[in-house]
């Protein structure tokens, strides 16, 4: 299930009637079961990015494919910065709403449940999402996002506001469901740590539009004691010089 964009500009015109170039020509491929971090200032359009493989923006020119195939609305799941799990509902029926709208979408509360267990949450199946914490809620909205069946799953730092030992617990288990279930995951942070902790390749979005690959040499399965690893660190300095680089060109 490859994932390519080709040559994908997106502008839009603002109360000014000024036109604002978020993404120019941009060329991108995720191969089936990778996993790839998109980091870069803010600003530099990552979130726009997903939104436009999501199909919630329209681009104004190129292509993005999924398997050679032009994507649209509901093509791929999406799981957004804030869990947005709605109020009134309970756990189990926040996750399975994909079930309701996809009619070739077929899942049991008991297949359901099995999931909740796998991650914790079983006892809560019934809770609201105010009675959960960050972390449990976040852990929700990824299921939800997991039960749209799709292949491609995009994940708009989604720990972005969990406390660091929740954001650790958050990780491995990120993890833990990848590897078992060989979806192909692009993931946004501002986690420089993070992103070479989880990923196969890191795509570095510049101020001037451009994208640049790092590429991860590190084993997998990955462990927590690798965060302390020379190459880790190594990697993460590397990836922090190239961002300082970039905003002291903007200074200039």
């Amino acid at each position: 299930m490859s994932l390519i964009l080709k040559n994908v500009s997106y502008s839009f015109t603002n109360e000014n009637d000024q036109k604002n170039h978020v993404i120019s020509n941009l060329n991108m491929e995720v191969q089936t079961g990778e996993f790839v971090s998109l980091i870069g200032k803010s600003g530099t359009g990552k979130s726009t990015v997903l939104k436009l493989i999501t199909g919630l923006l329209k681009e104004n020119h190129g292509q993005i494919l999924i398997n050679n195939q032009e994507v649209s609305l509901g093509d791929v799941g999406y799981m957004p910065q804030k869990d947005l799990l709605l109020p009134w509902r309970t756990i189990i029926d926040n996750i399975m709403i994909a079930s309701e709208f996809q009619k070739d979408l077929h899942i049991s509360k008991e297949d359901a449940r099995k999931w909740l267990d796998r991650v914790g949450l079983l006892k809560y199946e019934n809770a609201l999402p105010k009675q959960l914490s960050g972390g449990m809620r976040q852990r929700a909205s990824f299921l939800r996002a997991l039960f749209t069946g799709k292949d491609v799953l995009l994940l708009d730092e989604p720990f972005g506001a969990l406390d660091a030992l929740t954001k650790r617990e958050m990780q491995t288990w990120l993890l833990s469901i990848w590897q078992d279930l060989n979806k192909t995951i692009i993931f946004i942070t501002h986690d420089l740590e993070e992103a070479a902790y989880l990923s196969d390749r890191i795509l570095l979005l510049h101020q001037n539009k451009t994208l640049e690959e790092i590429k991860v040499e590190l084993p997998r399965p990955r462990k927590l004691g690798m965060i302390h690893s020379k190459e880790m660190v190594s990697l993460r300095q590397e990836l922090e010089k190239k961002i300082s680089n970039e905003a002291n060109k903007k200074l200039v």
